[in-house]
């Protein structure tokens, strides 16, 4: 009777371990499956979210050229506007996600794919603060100022120019009058969301002498700042400490 009851009890430690073994193998697997998510979205999308911290945040990479309706050469580093939109919309949409951080490092790219992130971010509940490193040339300038707080560090540099364009372009007065509507389109954007003055951006975009081979301008970190047309100087953790102060404003505003 004892050496039955024994064996019952073994049985049971048996099937108890080896359910506790398959627990664990699934949790590891689930562990696994989670970091190659992860790596993948960074591949593929330049994003990441972070879970374990004070608030669940998204981080959003804007670098190299931003490729538009054209796909651009390989060897370029890009980032695809295809792949930034929906990540957009799914950042918005998801209540558990509390603020974005988007870094930028770019040379610029299309413009009407810039313009269009720029102003899905500014169009955002979801509080954004942007953080330029390296360079935030061209349209990469809508892109940083696009965020509810806007930061640069001292390093980095801003080229402000007028649009250009490549291929072949008829020489007839439409033309120009097309450049200058996208123009406009830009300095009324980056103008109504910086604090930077309309008449000051046009001055530094129309400026000679200080690009080699072009006309505009390159504004340094501080400088950048200085004008008004980015808000802080600073780096990532005063970024984060940034986005986490929006956070905590908008969750005592609607609670």
């Amino acid at each position: 009777m004892d050496n039955k009851i024994l064996d019952n009890n073994n049985i049971l430690n048996n099937c108890n371990e080896n359910e506790q073994s398959e627990q664990e193998t699934q949790k590891d697997n689930e562990n696994i499956s989670k970091e190659e998510a992860k790596q993948d979205l960074i591949q593929s999308t330049g994003a990441v979210i972070s879970e374990n911290s004070k608030y669940l945040i998204h981080c959003l990479s804007i670098i190299g050229q931003v490729e538009g309706h054209y796909i651009l050469p390989p060897q370029n580093k890009t980032t695809k506007y295809e792949h930034i939109i929906p990540s957009l919309v799914a950042i918005e949409q998801d209540r558990s996600i509390k603020g974005l951080v988007i870094i930028l490092n770019t040379v610029g790219g299309d413009v009407e794919a810039g313009l269009a992130i720029a102003e899905l971010i500014a169009g955002m509940k979801t509080p954004t603060v942007s953080l330029v490193v390296g360079g935030g040339h061209s349209i990469g300038v809508p892109l940083a100022v696009s965020a509810d707080c806007s930061f640069i560090v001292p390093t980095a540099t801003m080229t402000i120019h007028p649009v250009r364009m490549n291929g072949l372009v008829l020489g007839i007065p439409q033309t120009l009058s097309y450049f200058d509507k996208i123009q406009d389109r830009i300095t009324n954007f980056v103008t109504a969301n910086s604090h930077i003055s309309p008449d000051y951006f046009k001055e530094l975009m129309h400026k000679t002498g200080e690009l080699t081979m072009d006309v505009g301008s390159v504004v340094e970190g501080a400088k950048a700042v200085e004008i008004g047309l980015i808000d802080k100087l600073g780096g990532l953790s005063d970024a984060i400490t940034e986005l986490y102060r929006l956070i905590e404003n908008t969750e005592e505003r609607y609670a």
